[in-house]
């Protein structure tokens, strides 16, 4: 009788951890979607047997995995790198309880800043939480890894960090597919002392936290996750994990290799053991020295961050220059250029956006001082728009704004202070931020804080926030801001539609002069999650003056072009680009901006 093949597939990383979740009988997941992991939930939701939800913000989720785990069912939580931030507080004292049902914590970093707005090392977190980590190198890796990682924390009653990094998310390889295997959850442990983390219960568990790392270490010592790769005839030992493994194996130096699977904690019997058949040793491993100072801890002499940037990624090229420095390498290999020059295209707000109204309003204005936030609305940092002169973290602009108005009143300076936050990002971490203006609000303090409100977590996939059921019916959240801020207790906030060009204009004029706090919700679907269904728009260029005042909106399907018979370049809209939303219409001043619902029969030559 024949053998019967596993069914393979091309997965991303991202999909081989949500499958992975999936065959190990994981039951609960939640996340907060941010580059590079938004994906692994999205996957989830397709399993009927899994709950799968994008929470709040990323300490909410951890908190749903948790509750998840302390009855006993397999749970995992996803987040990027930085939304790690925002859960450590559970996080922080999650990890000193013991484990009912197995946890998973997957952090996306971010080596070389793809999406991000730091490089922050999330191996060090995991570390500094007591948890262990492991540290895939594929799509395979990233399923096998997430599977174990939920047996791992059972067998020793530990948290467990699956630390993945953008390019192992993104990039694709061959994975085996495999059944569910069926977990039932064993109820909640009813022993209080356990899991009641005030300082009676909490002190022992600090001693309960290093028994477990030590007997995790132990095991660490024979592990199939770490393999030894000897290649004869070299003294050279070389430790690294993750991608970085297969961008060395492509050199194929003349050194033996140690991969590290699990990289935290680190067997210093079996690290002293394989170390002491080798003269030298180089740890080749992204950002932080991590690993290279576990063994340094450890009293064994290696080198690293020596001859390894640390900061971005490390690609074959870059191994190539540091083992050349090492002295490893004599003769390198030439390689094609990284990538092909091109015309440099700055990102840009989506056709149709309804942010663009606003930031070409704010341009206008006289407020010469915008605290922005992370969203797609950070776009407005770059040009044309040049708006936000500070951009930290999600949530961070209400607060920061009420710090500089403090500082600027001590001051005696009352110039006007703009903030703009996202829905998404208002719900995720900016309720606590408008509440906390209230405390010693002055009546003469000039802030207009605004409420960029288009219904849906936009700039990670379009996922679903607690406004997005006012626009659909699929969404079950239908949370008004306006209703919520006035129930918080301010009293003067205004609603306004950011497509409607001269109103809105009208309205920020009023509000950022209005000596006091003041807050503008200003609404429009997302381009891309709502299609906004009305007609195009066409330019008349006889009518048309060159006056660029629609160019500066800066909307995609606008340009300036050459006409027929006509000598001076006139604007232009690309039919097929223009969703309709008259914001160019709006702005023009002689009215050579139309809508092609009403075509003049003298246009129709020109709109064809």
């Amino acid at each position: 009788m024949g053998t019967s093949l596993k069914e393979k597939r091309i997965l991303t990383g991202n999909e081989a951890i949500a499958r992975g979740f999936y065959e190990a009988g994981g039951t609960i997941a939640a996340s907060y979607p941010g580059s590079p992991t938004v994906e692994i939930l999205e996957k989830l939701k397709e399993y009927e047997e899994v709950y799968a939800e994008f929470s709040t913000n990323e300490k909410v989720a951890v908190e749903v995995a948790i509750g998840g785990s302390f009855y006993g069912a397999r749970a995992m939580a996803s987040m990027k790198h930085v939304g790690v931030n925002i859960a450590y507080d559970p996080l922080m004292t999650f990890t000193e309880t013991p484990v009912n049902g197995g946890f998973l914590l997957v952090s996306g970093d971010d080596p070389g800043l793809a999406s991000s707005q730091n490089e922050q090392d999330n191996r060090v977190l995991g570390k500094f939480a007591n948890m262990g980590i492991l540290d895939p190198s594929d799509s395979q890796e990233a399923k096998d890894f997430t599977k174990k990682a939920l047996e791992i924390s059972e067998t020793f009653s530990i948290p467990m960090m699956l630390r993945i990094t953008s390019r192992v998310c993104h990039g694709r390889s061959v994975v085996e597919i495999e059944n569910r295997e069926e977990v039932k959850p064993k109820g909640i442990d009813r022993d209080r002392e356990k899991y009641c983390m005030i300082p009676p219960g909490s002190r022992k568990s600090q001693f309960f936290m290093k028994e477990r790392l030590k007997k995790l270490e132990e095991y660490a010592y024979d592990t199939d996750l770490n393999r030894l790769e000897l290649k004869e005839n070299t003294d050279t030992l070389v430790i690294t994990s993750g991608l970085v493994y297969y961008n060395l194996k492509e050199l194929n130096p003349n050194v033996s290799i140690w991969k590290l699977g699990l990289i935290h904690p680190i067997s210093e019997e079996k690290a002293k053991e394989i170390a002491s058949g080798f003269e030298r040793i180089i740890v080749i491993e992204e950002m932080l020295p991590f690993i290279e100072n576990e063994l340094k801890l450890m009293g064994i002499v290696c080198e690293g961050k020596k001859y390894f940037d640390f900061t971005g990624e490390l690609d074959i090229r870059d191994i190539q220059e540091g083992l050349s420095k090492a002295g490893i390498i004599r003769e390198e290999k030439k390689f094609a250029k990284r990538y092909v020059e091109t015309v440099p295209r700055a990102p840009l707000f989506c056709t149709g956006c309804p942010h663009r109204p606003t930031f070409d309003i704010l341009k206008k204005s006289k407020a010469k001082i915008v605290i922005g936030d992370i969203g797609c609305y950070s776009l407005s940092f770059l040009f044309p728009f040049e708006q936000s002169n500070i951009i930290i973290s999600m949530g961070a602009s209400i607060g920061i704004t009420k710090g500089i108005r403090k500082a600027m009143s001590k001051n005696d300076e009352g110039e006007p202070l703009v903030a703009v936050i996202g829905d998404g990002t208002f719900f995720h971490s900016g309720l606590s931020t408008f509440v906390n203006t209230l405390h010693r609000k002055e009546d003469n303090e000039n802030i207009t804080l605004v409420v960029l409100d288009n219904r849906t977590t936009a700039m990670t996939g379009g996922q679903p926030n607690a406004s997005s059921g006012l626009y659909n019916e699929r969404d079950d959240m239908k949370v008004g801001i306006k209703t919520l801020l006035e129930s918080m207790g301010f009293d003067r906030v205004k609603e306004i539609n950011q497509y409607d060009y001269k109103a809105a204009t009208k309205l920020f004029k009023e509000e950022i002069a209005y000596d006091g706090l003041s807050i503008i919700v200003a609404n429009g679907p997302c381009a891309l999650k709502y299609n906004i269904e009305e007609p195009y728009y066409y330019v008349n260029p006889n009518i048309c003056i060159s006056c660029r005042a629609c160019i500066k909106t800066n909307c995609p399907p606008l340009r300036m072009i050459k006409y027929e018979g006509i000598e001076k370049l006139k604007s232009s809209i690309d039919k097929d680009m223009c969703v309709g939303c008259s914001v160019c219409a709006q702005v023009c001043p002689v009215n050579a901006i139309k809508s092609s619902k009403k075509i003049d029969r003298e246009d129709e030559k020109i709109d064809n």
